[in-house]
């Protein structure tokens, strides 16, 4: 059954692969991890790797978050995305370590998303306040979707991020202080619309004129 399921995971077919990924979840076997971990790299389509996950979700923690930790060190920015992923849908603590600044603030835009995301819900108690002046220093970062999935971060720490995003409200750069200001409104009004509330507060920001020093000559 094993090997069946190996090979299927490597078909040409998406709908193949979809069932293969299904049917290791549905029957666990920890000797599928690093096949599973593997495919995760490398697969195309969306609703195969998330069967991926599920399928990984289903195997003790103990086999998978080992190996999971492995891929964030990666070459593949696919492979460290999705691993992050499945560690924070496994949800063991213990790979909070794994989450490293390099991996929030990666190059990559959707590795650097998948990491906000993996360390909102892998953060201990008591480090809420240091990861979001992590995440702080990503705003103003990127396209609106990317700045949308910031702003949920900090949104999910909730009152941990207020003194960061205060700092920010300050930042020299409009960009910075306007994604702050929109995610803190995120905070007051979870149904507000982002896209609405950015460019709200990108229209009231305004640049921050240096003070005149009176010993530079004009």
């Amino acid at each position: 059954m094993t090997q069946t399921i190996t090979t299927a995971l490597h078909a040409p077919d998406p709908s193949t692969r979809l069932r293969a990924a299904m049917a290791a979840g549905t029957e666990p076997d920890p000797l599928l991890v690093d096949d599973l971990i593997a495919r995760c790299a490398v697969e195309p389509d969306f609703f195969v790797r998330d069967m991926l996950t599920w399928a990984l979700t289903r195997l003790p923690a103990q086999v998978t978050v080992p190996r999971l930790v492995d891929e964030l060190v990666s070459d593949a920015p696919q492979a460290r995305s999705q691993a992050l992923h499945t560690l924070s849908k496994v949800g063991d603590r213990s790979a909070w370590p794994a989450v490293t600044a390099d991996l929030l603030h990666d190059a990559d835009p959707e590795v650097a998303r998948t990491a906000w995301r993996a360390a909102v819900a892998l953060v201990p108690a008591g480090e809420e306040l240091a990861l979001a002046g992590e995440l702080a220093r990503e705003l103003g970062r990127g396209p609106i979707d990317v700045q949308r999935s910031l702003s949920r971060a900090l949104a999910a720490l909730g009152e941990a991020s207020l003194d960061a995003l205060a700092t920010a409200r300050r930042h020299r750069t409009p960009r910075v202080r306007a994604h702050a200001a929109a995610t803190a409104r995120i905070l007051d009004d979870p149904d507000s619309d982002f896209a609405y509330e950015l460019e709200r507060a990108a229209k009231l920001t305004k640049p921050v004129v240096p003070e005149h020093d009176s010993s530079t000559p004009c």
